[in-house]
């Protein structure tokens, strides 16, 4: 087992926001088949949050894990406002103390449980002191309606000011071959207060597979990322056979590598990679057993992907107002 802050957790987790949304069409039945697979092979990491199709993710979550509750470490995330027209975010997190107690009911209702054990704000809201949203949160656990707190995509210095609040167990951001922006200042600053790291989208949301990520579904929001716009996407798929590479001398698959490569980063690393299909799932489960040279470690660290990883970042490494 791996630990974030004091909360044990497997060495991988699964992120669940593609069982139902973002990721093109989906199949219901194959989904909740993936997530009871999930638990079968100790996969019981699972991260969902209220946004992911409009709160149906979360539904879906609880439908798959009932009647195992006792087995899941289930984490979910609030914070995020949407566009009612698109059912994507807008542009606006709330991250004030009223709706912090406003969203949790909302997640326990979804979910069918009367905890959670990992708590997140998604972002951190730039007009709210992070210390008014983590005073708020850290209430939740005061109450008995959530176990730990995690923050997602926060700064350092967020991350320092939620620290001196309250406990904080885990924090989420983007971080693969491929996202490397975070080690630079907000990964040791984590770890200075024990804080364990939630890698999401691990696999360079599907580049960094064997997966064909050409030819994607017209409602698949990676269309509007920087990494998947023509010119940048062939440069990296070229970066994807360096990867490649290595894979062969391993015996392994492109995405195992990808996730060993995380794994080495420490033991407080959890990568939760998403997938909607068991076959996905168990092929990741065998980055465990990859095992990666000095070599092989600095060849893929010295990749330079072509593009941002999303084309907002105000949306990413986030601050927020000073303290009042």
């Amino acid at each position: 087992m791996s630990t974030l802050g004091t909360l044990p957790v497997p060495p991988l987790g699964l992120g669940c926001m593609g069982l139902n949304w973002a990721y093109g069409p989906a199949d219901r039945d194959e989904s909740l088949a993936t997530v009871r697979r999930a638990l079968d092979l100790g996969v019981t990491f699972l991260d969902s949050a209220d946004v992911y199709a409009g709160g149906e993710n979360e539904r879906l979550v609880g439908e798959a894990i009932a009647g195992r509750r006792e087995e899941v470490t289930l984490a979910t995330k609030f914070g995020i406002q949407t566009d009612p027209a698109t059912g994507y975010p807008n542009g606006q997190v709330d991250g004030s103390p009223a709706y912090v107690r406003r969203s949790v009911d909302g997640s326990l209702e979804r979910l069918g449980v009367d905890h959670i054990d990992l708590y997140y704000l998604h972002r951190p809201d730039p007009q709210v002191p992070i210390e008014e949203t983590v005073g708020a949160m850290a209430e939740l656990v005061t109450a008995g309606k959530v176990r730990h707190l995690g923050l997602s995509e926060a700064s350092a210095d967020t991350v320092h000011r939620a620290a001196a609040t309250a406990t904080i167990a885990a924090l989420q951001s983007e971080w693969s071959l491929f996202s490397r922006d975070i080690e630079s200042s907000v990964v040791p600053a984590a770890r200075e207060h024990g804080i364990g790291l939630v890698p999401y989208s691990p696999l360079g949301r599907g580049m960094l597979t064997d997966a064909s990520v050409r030819d994607l579904a017209s409602d698949d929001f990676r269309r509007r990322l920087p990494r998947f716009a023509e010119g940048a996407l062939e440069e990296n798929l070229a970066l994807v056979e360096q990867v490649r590479e290595v894979a062969k001398r391993r015996g392994a698959t492109p995405a195992q590598v990808a996730l060993a490569w995380l794994l080495a980063q420490g033991d407080d690393v959890v990568p939760i990679p998403g997938t909607k299909r068991r076959t996905y799932l168990e092929e990741n489960l065998g980055a465990r057993d990859v095992v990666l040279g000095a070599d092989d470690l600095a060849a893929l660290s010295a990749l330079v992907p072509s593009g941002d990883r999303t084309g907002d970042m105000t949306w990413v490494n986030r601050d927020t107002a000073p303290a009042r």
